[in-house]
């Protein structure tokens, strides 16, 4: 037996899909100077894109095991932390992410040019 999920419930996955999608670009975007999980975390809050302690590590693990970026311990200050930055292959991606962005941005304005916010 399913148990149906409320309209409320089905919006917050389906956002959550959205966002994940976009995680990958905005990560990027932020490392092209040096930056500790927790400073990512602000930059990005700071831009309006709010995410997880428990979303944005793996993230970063992932990226790093796929060559898009390189990190290194710094264990001056208080507490060890992890620095991570884009690497020459991250830079190449985010630049054709980033363009394949804009097309799909482009494309999206257009099919949803009339509806008019209905939702709000």
């Amino acid at each position: 037996m399913m148990i149906k999920q409320t309209q409320h419930e089905q919006y917050q996955k389906l956002t959550q899909e959205l966002r994940r999608g976009i995680l990958v670009l905005a990560a990027l975007s932020q490392l092209e100077e040096e930056k500790y999980g927790y400073a990512l975390i602000n930059s990005l809050a700071e831009k309006g894109l709010d995410i997880e302690q428990g979303t944005l590590y793996p993230l970063l693990r992932r990226l790093e095991s796929q060559g898009l970026l390189q990190s290194e311990w710094n264990v001056e200050g208080s507490r060890p932390r992890r620095y991570y930055v884009i690497s020459p292959e991250g830079t190449q991606t985010l630049e054709k992410l980033t363009g394949e962005w804009r097309e799909i941005t482009q494309v999206m304005e257009k099919l949803l040019a009339g509806i008019a916010n209905k939702g709000e």
